[in-house]
């Protein structure tokens, strides 16, 4: 299975780099991510809990990152086992060009299952492999934004201050973990 996609993300593109390559927003942004470990020199370990369709399984695998180009583009290569549910493996292609406000990231996964995942058949886990991507990204994006303009204000109408500073603090932590404006 192979999909392609891209988002244009409100952050410089050093952000955008230190953060897929931290395991901590790995984690945060991998959906069911237990555990993430490591360098991007020497490889991430990774636990992930995934439920597809019927088949839920504990997944324990290792991506690599190869063909770094800083700030630019780099190559990410795993492989997860999940028991008696089977295995998933995979890699995607990921490019980063300035835009104007930010960043456009690309990306370019070919996924891989076998075993009762295979079974499932394809529409299924083409949809989950799309639905897993989406997420990942969604979540890095609201990881490395800086809150929207107005955010928190309490002057400003509309769901309210509590729901405001409730999505002010979800989004732009990574940039308020690091210090990076």
């Amino acid at each position: 299975m192979e999909m392609k996609d891209q988002r244009d993300i409100a952050a410089d593109r050093a952000t955008l780099w230190a953060a897929i390559l931290n395991p901590e927003v790995l984690k945060a942004c991998i959906p069911g991510a237990q555990e993430v470990t490591g360098t991007p020199q020497t490889g991430f370990e990774a636990t992930v809990v995934q439920k597809v369709g019927p088949v839920k399984a504990t997944f324990k695998g290792a991506v690599s990152v190869s063909d770094m180009v800083e700030g630019q583009s780099l190559t990410l290569t795993g492989e997860g086992k999940g028991g008696a549910a089977g295995f998933a493996k995979g890699g995607a292609r990921v490019h980063m060009e300035d835009i104007e406000g930010g960043t456009r990231l690309s990306y370019e996964v070919d996924a891989k299952v076998g075993g009762k995942l295979a079974q499932l058949g394809s529409r299924l886990i083409d949809g989950f492999a799309k639905k897993m991507a989406d997420d990942f990204f969604s979540r890095l994006q609201d990881a490395v934004e800086a809150p929207a303009d107005g955010a928190g204000d309490s002057d400003s109408a509309g769901d309210g201050p509590a729901a405001e500073a409730e999505g002010a603090a979800k989004k732009g932590w990574f940039k308020r973990l690091t210090g990076k404006d």
